[in-house]
């Protein structure tokens, strides 16, 4: 049986580790080390996406760029009703997962899908697509995505134009 005095000497013996916590200002301890870092909400400001690789209204949240040696990124993209990215290819994939809204995606020569809330989309390396809104919902997806060591991570394209946009098939 743990008493009282146990339990209050093994939880005071995890504070007594300097190298496992650090002190914040308001003295309450946040851990650093198994963490690593811990990027607050807000501290990353949205963005709106640039008119050259997007068409309509979009709004691009990043989530995380991990740091050295890693090569992961990973945002928020949040498409209006009829807006959607430009053709373009990502040198390590791209792997999306929709959280809210209805969209569509495109492979070059194929037909494009419907996508909704709960998706996982893998577009493979070198893969050409596009991906976006439905004409009348809005959609939001996470994109992960990998770089090769330069930093870059999606290679711009032509405009998908409204005909694309708008076959179904």
């Amino acid at each position: 049986m743990i008493t009282r005095r146990r339990f209050l000497a093994a939880s005071s013996a995890s504070v007594a580790f300097p190298t496992a916590s650090a002190k914040m200002a308001d003295g309450a301890l946040e851990r650093t080390e198994s963490m690593g870092h811990i990027s607050r909400n807000g501290s990353r400001p949205s963005t709106k996406g640039p008119a050259e690789y997007f068409t309509g209204s979009v709004r691009v949240d990043p989530l995380f760029q991990v740091p050295d040696p890693g090569r992961v990124t990973g945002g928020l993209v949040t498409f209006e009703p009829g807006a959607r990215s430009n053709w373009h290819t990502h040198p390590c994939g791209q792997t999306l997962i929709v959280v809210s809204g209805e969209g569509w995606t495109q492979c070059w020569g194929e037909a494009r899908q419907d996508i909704r809330p709960g998706d996982v989309i893998w577009c493979p390396p070198g893969g050409k697509h596009w991906h976006g809104a439905t004409a009348t919902t809005a959609m939001s997806h996470i994109a992960i995505q990998e770089h090769l060591g330069d930093g870059k991570v999606v290679e711009w394209l032509e405009r998908v134009t409204d005909e694309q946009y708008l076959k179904q098939s």
